[in-house]
This record gives structure tokens, C-alpha cells and sequence, in this order.
């Protein structure tokens, strides 16, 4: 039958006496058939039994099943409508994929409160997911109960939205409204495609918009338009207690402020969330190309003047994302600008293109070099992308740098930008960065992040930073993620997120480095697909020593929530720094017996590591 509340008194006594331990199948306590089919029928037929798809490999790999599924599992967007899978499949001696028993597959937050209050009543573990992207296996929980957004992704546009309670005190402003289950590139072909406006969002189309501003947000163009979380104007979640609440800057303001940046599944179940669109700037653009050194000393220098020239001309908010210090000796520039035309773009680049070229026994140009700009509207515009690619990729009319770029056309006639989703009923915009296929269906072996502070683009200190960068790619090949470090944006975007629970190293970083080392889809006990467990050890170890050269010049252990070790010992202040205390007050409130649970969020460290046991 279905269990009753448990009192607040006898529950504060178990937790006193270490006796919470949430209920699995196995256990007596375990709901009852009937129990579930008036859940069910409280959410409109909406609880599913979760299935798991790697199952097939397991019980017919030679069928034609499974080899359907070999080529599922590199598909972002097939995973994602999987309530049994994440993107991630699993990392070695932490976590893998495994399905939970149910799932409600949400509507709304009716729904949601449903299956919170469920969960609470009958002691269950609780798991929220929405598109399954956490490499730390968030939104992974087996013996659980799901709540799956997967379906909410209505999307409002506004054009002077006020939030509640706010009238008269906020300003009227344009902003967008999405449901939980809504994926960047739904965002952004309604926002700035159809709507012509932009909305800080990920760079990866396929991560869901929640859970990205729950544990920050950063994108391409983060320097000039700040963090997701601090763009949020409010919010609908559904608490622990099953209340849908309204958080905004006026209404539960603690609430809010936790949520913007406090991580995901930790405060509440979020339904919605509403935030500002910006204008639009008239170009977005890039700059790719990768340069070989011929020598250890050689990187050496390349490295140094990098450093140097991302100093003196990159280092604003104009130009984001990344550059890549590979353990080979190769440089590898993917970066992104907003507001700059062509001409202007090549203006910038020039002076490190001509270091280059004037050192051709030192270094050489790998495959194609790309500088391109482009309408601002187009960045998302699948179509327009597919037509206009050789040429934003080939600039012509006797550009000063054609010389460099004469390679360029033949390699990218044969390098996709992008990948679709080829299901039948796939829309024509279901794509995938190119650059983000590598994720897709992986299992790690190692992943670690580093706010860098800008302090070290200053003066004697490159040297020491290209020093360190160097004495790194020794070990493991590493990335500079600028746009995840807010140092050089403006004034507006610091104070912004200044008032988020982000860590406040964040503000006076320039770039978060980070490390990483998987393999493509694997699992455990799969014979043929099975993790190399040795391979990933090593690399594991590789992953630390190289991250300990950059700690060296860094300083302490400073890391984003979204994208960080599964093993970081001191994580309270490693992804919150001094907010920590506040944000566990603000969990104790809303959530005081600790129904969501998420690995190393907010109050995790008094349950177990699969958050089954009160310590």
C-alpha cells in the first residue's frame, strides 16, 4: 500500500540516530503496484517504466537491433529522447548509465509536483532529468524515480516582460520564457533566427537551457553578454514540499538567487525559467587554423607569443571560446567573435599570421585556415549555413591573408560543420556541432577544470603562464575556454555576476582551462564495447599531473559546476567559493530532508556518494 508521510519528528530522529535510508525495489517498503497506478493516473498516464536500450548488445549483438543502436548512440538527440540514457555514458571508477525504474514524464508543474510528492511520501530517490548531459552523471540515479522535462519545451518570446511581484520596481524588458525541456537550438532558432534577438545560452545546441543556467551558463559570447544565470529573470520550480513557487528578484529572492548558478536538482524541480534577450550585434564570425612547432623549444616560443598576442587583442569582449595547447606541439586556434566584419577580424589576426609565416623551419600551418564574420541572425540558420559555408570559409576579392588561406577550400568541401539527426520525423535544424561530436555516447576517463586568473596576462607573469602551459602539454593536451572566464568584459557583466551563486573567481579569471580523456561509446560488461579500465586509469593520472602545472601558477582549486572532476575534494569552495554557506542555509530551507540529491551539490556531503544514505 501506499506509505504515509513520515512525521517531521521521527524522520529528525532517524537522521540523528544515521537511519535515513531512502527505499529501493528490493526493500518492503517499496510502493505498490497500486500505489503507482494512482500516480500514473494523477499525471495523466504519464509514468513510464524506464527501459535500457544497451540491453541489446548484451542479449543479441549480432542483430540488427544492436547495430541500430551503435549508430544511435552517436546521435545527441536519440539519446536525449532515451529516459533510460545520458549523453555520457559513464566515467571509469565513478559512475555509468543506468536506468531508473520510472519516470514521469512531465507536462508541467502539476506533474512535477505530483511526483515530488510521491517521492517524498514513499521515500524514494529522487532524479531530475532533461536532456542528460552532466558528465558527472547528475541526472543518472538507478532504483530511482524519474522526473523527465523532456517534453516541456513550449517557448514564449516577449517583448516587455515584467516579472511577478516586480511592477513598477524591474523595468519592462525583452525576454524569452522556456520550458524545462528545452534544448539551445530551440532556443536560438526562436530567439535569433526567427525573433532576430540573442539569448546567452551554450554552445553545445543540444544542452538543455535549464540545466545550463542552473549551474551558471557560459557560451560563446559570454565576455560581452555575461553568464545564463545571471540573465534570468524568474523562475517556476517545484520545491520539496510540492509547492510551485515563483522565484524571482522580488518573490523568494533566496530562492532565486541559489538558482541562478547553484547547480541543478538541488534546490527544486525547475518547470520554467524566463530570461532577458539582448540585441543582437551586426556579426558573429571565427578564427580557426592550427600551427605545428617543429620543436619542444619552438612550442616553447609559439606558446609565449600567444600568450602575448591574446593579451594585447583578444583579450576582451569581442572574442571567445577556445585555444587548444595539444600535447604534439600543436597549437589549435577555435575561437569565436561577436561585432567584428571580416576586415576588422583579419585586422586582428594578422600580426600572430605573419609571426608564423616568418619562422617556416620553426612552424607550419596545419589543414585549413578559417577567419570568417557573418550576419549575427545566421549563426543558428541551418539553411543559410549549408548555402554560405565554402564561402565565409574561402574569402575572396585579393584578402591580404589569401595566400594563407589558398588550403582552405579543398579541406572544408570535405569537413562537415555540423551533423543532423537522419531519424525519420528529424527536423531540418536537428543538429550537432562538427566540434561536438567527440561527446556524444563517450565514457570518460578523466575531466578537470581550472578558473584562470587574468592576473597572469600581466607583465613578467605570461612567462610564467606559457611556462606552465608548456610544462602541462607534456602530460595531457589541454583547452583554454575564454568565454568561461569574465575578466575583460564589461562593467554591466561583472556586477551581473557578481549576483549569482557562480563562484566569484570567475570574475577576475580570463579563461577556464580544462582537461579532458574519454573514448567513444563503451559500457561495462558489454563484450566488444567494454571501457579500456587501464588505458583510463593512466590517463587519469596524466589528467592530474597536468592540471597540477596549471594549479601551480592558478593558485587554489577553482572549478565550474557544469564541467569538473567527479573526484574534487574540496568542492564546496571549488564550485561556490565563499557562497557556499549561504546557498547550504538557503538548501536547508527549502529542502531540509534532503529529497534532491545530486552528486557533490548543495548538502550532498551529508549522504552517500549514490545518495541512498544519510551519513
Amino acid at each position: 500500500m501506499l506509505l504515509p508521510a513520515i512525521p517531521r519528528r521521527l524522520l529528525a530522529n532517524a537522521v540523528a540516530s544515521g537511519k535515513v535510508q531512502r527505499v529501493r525495489p528490493s526493500d518492503a517498503a517499496w510502493p505498490s503496484q497500486a500505489a503507482w497506478k494512482r500516480l500514473n493516473a494523477e499525471v495523466g498516464g504519464n509514468l513510464l517504466p524506464v527501459r535500457f536500450p544497451l540491453e541489446v548488445l548484451q542479449t543479441a549483438p549480432d542483430s540488427a537491433a544492436a547495430g541500430r543502436l551503435l549508430k544511435d548512440l552517436r546521435n545527441p538527440y536519440w539519446l536525449a529522447d532515451q529516459p533510460g540514457m545520458t549523453e555520457t555514458l559513464g566515467w571509469v571508477d565513478a559512475w555509468q548509465t543506468e536506468p531508473s525504474v520510472y519516470a514521469v514524464a512531465a507536462r508541467n508543474a502539476a506533474d512535477i509536483a505530483a511526483a515530488v510528492g510521491f517521492a517524498r511520501r514513499n521515500n524514494l530517490r529522487l532524479v531530475v532529468k532533461g536532456r542528460g548531459h552532466s558528465y558527472v552523471g547528475a541526472s543518472n540515479a538507478p532504483d530511482s524515480l524519474m522526473i523527465w522535462t523532456h517534453r516541456m519545451t513550449d517557448i514564449r518570446m516577449h517583448s516587455a516582460f515584467v516579472p511577478r511581484g516586480c511592477a513598477g520596481e524591474v523595468a519592462p524588458q525583452p525576454a524569452v520564457t522556456m520550458g524545462a525541456g528545452t534544448y539551445w537550438m530551440q532556443a536560438y532558432q526562436a530567439v535569433t533566427t526567427q525573433g532576430g534577438r540573442y539569448v546567452q545560452g551554450g554552445g553545445c545546441t543540444t544542452v538543455g537551457a535549464v540545466g545550463l543556467i542552473l549551474g551558471g551558463g557560459f557560451g560563446s559570447f559570454s565576455k560581452r553578454y555575461g553568464t545564463a544565470a545571471a540573465s534570468l529573470l524568474e523562475a517556476e520550480v517545484v520545491t520539496a514540499d510540492g509547492k510551485v513557487r515563483t522565484a524571482n528578484a522580488r518573490v523568494n529572492p533566496d530562492l532565486f538567487w541559489a538558482l541562478k548558478g547553484g547547480g541543478g536538482g538541488t534546490f527544486g524541480v525547475v518547470s520554467q525559467v524566463t530570461v532577458r534577450t539582448h540585441d543582437l550585434p551586426e556579426y558573429f564570425g571565427f578564427a580557426s587554423f592550427k600551427v605545428k612547432a617543429a620543436s619542444d623549444e619552438a612550442y616553447r616560443r609559439l606558446i609565449r607569443a600567444f600568450v602575448g598576442f591574446y593579451a594585447r587583442h583578444l583579450f576582451n569582449d569581442h572574442w571567445g571560446e577556445q585555444w587548444h595547447v595539444r600535447s604534439d606541439n600543436v597549437l589549435e586556434i577555435s575561437m569565436l567573435s561577436q561585432g567584428l566584419d571580416r576586415e576588422q577580424s583579419h585586422a586582428v589576426w594578422r600580426p600572430f599570421l605573419q609571426w608564423v609565416r616568418q619562422s617556416p623551419s620553426g612552424y607550419s600551418m596545419e589543414g585549413r585556415t578559417v577567419i570568417a564574420s557573418f550576419p549575427a541572425r545566421r549563426l543558428w540558420d541551418v539553411e543559410w549555413l549549408t548555402g554560405h559555408w565554402p564561402e565565409l570559409a574561402y574569402p575572396r576579392n585579393g584578402n591580404p591573408l589569401r595566400a594563407i588561406l589558398d588550403d582552405a577550400l579543398p579541406h572544408l568541401m570535405h569537413q562537415p560543420l555540423f551533423r543532423r539527426d537522419g531519424r525519420p520525423g528529424a527536423g531540418p535544424s536537428d543538429v550537432w556541432w562538427d566540434g561536438d561530436a567527440g561527446q556524444v555516447g563517450q565514457y570518460l576517463w578523466g575531466y578537470d577544470s581550472q578558473w584562470m586568473p587574468a592576473s597572469l596576462l600581466a607583465g613578467d607573469s605570461q612567462q610564467r603562464l606559457a611556462d606552465a602551459l608548456f610544462a602541462a602539454s607534456r602530460h595531457a593536451g589541454l583547452s583554454l575556454h575564454c568565454n568561461k572566464g569574465l575578466a575583460g568584459a564589461p562593467p554591466d557583466v561583472i556586477e551581473a555576476a557578481q549576483d549569482t551563486a557562480t563562484n566569484p573567481a570567475v570574475v577576475n579569471a580570463f579563461a577556464l582551462a580544462i582537461v579532458a580523456d574519454g573514448e567513444g561509446p563503451a559500457y561495462p560488461g558489454i563484450p566488444g564495447h567494454e571501457p579500456d579500465l587501464a588505458q583510463g586509469r593512466a590517463a587519469a593520472k596524466a589528467i592530474d599531473r597536468c592540471m597540477s602545472q596549471l594549479r601551480a601558477v592558478a593558485g587554489p582549486s577553482a572549478s565550474y559546476v557544469n564541467e569538473t572532476n567527479y573526484f574534487e575534494p574540496g568542492w564546496q569552495q571549488a564550485f561556490w567559493g565563499q557562497n557556499y554557506p549561504r546557498l547550504a542555509e538557503i538548501k536547508r530551507k527549502y529542502d531540509p530532508d534532503g529529497l534532491f540529491f545530486v552528486h557533490h551539490g548543495v548538502g550532498s556531503e551529508g549522504w552517500s556518494r549514490d545518495g541512498f544514505t544519510r551519513l
